[in-house]
């Protein structure tokens, strides 16, 4: 592990990490694959790694210099401030096209997916019976969670504390996307557009000496909510480093062959094409086929552009 001869100069680190937190904004993109495909997942998963008992007693010892050393600190400090960056920079513009062009920021989403499936195709023996049946056991849990309805908005601080431990997974395990997760669960726009957006404005009206939105009730919950998702990621990472690349290491094929599965049954909630209708609060998704007409062809090109984007990604990955 390069801790005192870093192969990347320290500018170079903070844009991976930048880059590494656009993908896991984006839904069907993980992190993990951008970090593969630039040449540092391996140093990333071998320092998070060394959060460990030695570590702590550094900490207890209050023996920093040695601490930083140990888990290869400036490293991953200039990846996750990277990370921060790219955080607050993609949720403005995602936050702006949400609102302007639904359906075509959706129908990315759906194609950026679609690229996922195919790329976990080439990494998957389906001749075996083991995996046909955890592909299977995938979808069917897919399907489910597609078309019951959908999870609600949910600002409960356990279960964001939750979703910070699952959004992580996209860093630790390549193909999988923590947003598309947070998207199943209900809290993607909550986690990654409103509650960042708001800590932004935070910063902003600090800087220009206005603390009046301060009192403001949704910008406190926002912030308060931004806070522990954020204990939960820091959590999640931790863990489910050890944890996850325990599981790839001994059931790798199992690993990939039910997440394929997965993505498969759950595209139906990221169809670009649906509505939401309001039965006294009680939301139901409507998903139907889309229309003819020139905003249907730019969505399709677009779902064409964000497969060509994952596909491009793996390849480059795998050379």
């Amino acid at each position: 592990m390069a801790n005192n001869k870093p192969s990347l100069s320290y500018f170079k680190i903070l844009l991976n990490g930048i880059l590494m937190g656009t993908a896991n904004k984006i839904p069907g993109v993980s992190g993990g694959i951008v970090a593969i495909a630039i040449g540092f997942y391996s140093e990333l998963i071998l320092s998070l790694k060394r959060f460990d008992k030695k570590a702590l007693q550094y900490l207890l010892k209050f023996k920093f210099k040695e601490f930083i050393k140990y888990i290869n600190g400036k490293f991953l400090i200039l990846i996750f401030t990277g990370i921060v960056i790219s955080y607050f920079s993609t949720s403005k513009i995602l936050d702006f096209f949400l609102n302007k062009y639904e359906i075509y920021v959706w129908s990315l989403f759906f194609g950026l997916v679609l690229g996922t499936i195919f790329h976990l195709r080439t990494i998957i023996d389906i001749k075996k019976f083991k995996n046909i049946f955890f592909i299977i056991l995938g979808t069917l849990i897919g399907i489910i969670l597609s078309f019951s309805d959908p999870s609600h908005e949910n600002d409960n601080l356990y279960f964001v504390f939750l979703c910070g431990i699952i959004s992580v997974s996209g860093m630790i395990l390549p193909g999988l996307s923590g947003s598309f997760l947070l998207m199943l669960l209900g809290n993607y726009v909550l986690l990654l557009v409103d509650s960042v957006n708001a800590l932004y404005d935070s910063i902003n009206d600090i800087i220009i000496g206005d603390y009046s939105n301060f009192s403001n009730n949704d910008r406190i919950n926002y912030l308060k909510v931004l806070s522990v998702f954020t204990l939960g990621s820091v959590t999640g990472l931790i863990t489910l480093s050890k944890l996850l690349g325990y599981l790839l290491n001994k059931f790798n094929q199992l690993c990939n062959s039910i997440i394929f599965g997965f993505i498969i049954g759950s595209l139906g909630v990221i169809w670009p094409w649906k509505s939401a209708l309001d039965y006294e609060n009680e939301y139901k998704i409507i998903r139907y086929i889309p229309e003819n007409n020139i905003e249907t062809s730019y969505a399709i090109l677009i779902i064409l552009i964000g497969m060509a984007f994952v596909l491009i990604l793996s390849s480059y990955a795998k050379k």
